[in-house]
């Protein structure tokens, strides 16, 4: 939130006057346009005009519309993949030029090597892309941990607010429901992951929105992945 996020509304502009040629930024914004149509009825909305025009000033009123749109989902807090796409690919620049690192917790990596220790398998889901994911593991503030995790997963296998996206990922990764525990700070989503009969812990970090005295006493809540005892696997 502090550092992701305002580095696309900060940077997006001079992004897209910078790659607006290669193929793989017009597809961002072909998908972006194809996702306002979507958006159509929707309260704010900014269309995204076809690129009909040649001319500079042309190109800069179709990059402002772009550039409209992509703030207005993000002030809505959306999860388009459309929005993730383009973010994944702005953010791996930045990554690759050193512009920005991926902070963990320190309890983050040290549970994790334990988890595998005991023969436990980690995964990632995530409303950031997996390419998102990725480059935040991949150029960490603890380094190259990728090799930490089992897989990735992002909205295309379903919405982490919809229980069915939990019943997919369990599929996926050949394992039941009731031998996942998936964490979290957002309540919806551990609603959804519990009606899929996932286990479910919600995690309390600085920064985290607040949870309400029901959430608080309804779920299991931990402040660092130490406070987690998982039993071997079997």
């Amino acid at each position: 939130q502090e550092t992701l996020f305002p580095y696309i509304r900060d940077n997006l502009k001079e992004y897209l006057r910078a790659h607006w040629e290669e193929e793989e930024c017009q597809r961002d914004i072909r998908l972006l346009r194809k996702q306002a149509q979507e958006d159509s009825s929707l309260d704010g909305v900014v269309p995204i005009p076809s690129d009909g025009g040649s001319g500079e000033e042309e190109l800069e009123q179709l990059i402002q519309a772009v550039v409209d749109n992509v703030h207005w989902q993000m002030a809505l807090d959306r999860k388009t993949t459309a929005l993730k796409q383009l973010q994944g690919h702005m953010w791996r620049a930045a990554y690759a030029t050193g512009h920005i690192r991926g902070e963990l917790f320190e309890d983050v990596v040290p549970a994790i090597r334990k988890w595998r220790e005991a023969g436990m398998k980690i995964y990632i889901y995530s409303s950031g892309s997996i390419e998102a994911q990725k480059l935040l593991f991949g150029y960490s503030t603890e380094g190259d941990i990728l090799e930490l995790f089992d897989g990735h997963f992002d909205t295309k296998i379903g919405p982490k607010v919809e229980s069915e996206s939990y019943r997919r990922i369990a599929t996926s990764i050949g394992c039941a429901t009731n031998n996942i525990l998936f964490l979290t700070d957002v309540p919806r989503e551990a609603s959804a992951a519990e009606e899929a009969e996932a286990h479910v812990a919600v995690v309390t970090r600085p920064g985290n929105a607040g949870l309400t005295d029901d959430e608080k006493s309804y779920y299991s809540l931990i402040s660092s992945f130490s406070e987690l005892f998982l039993p071997s696997s079997t």
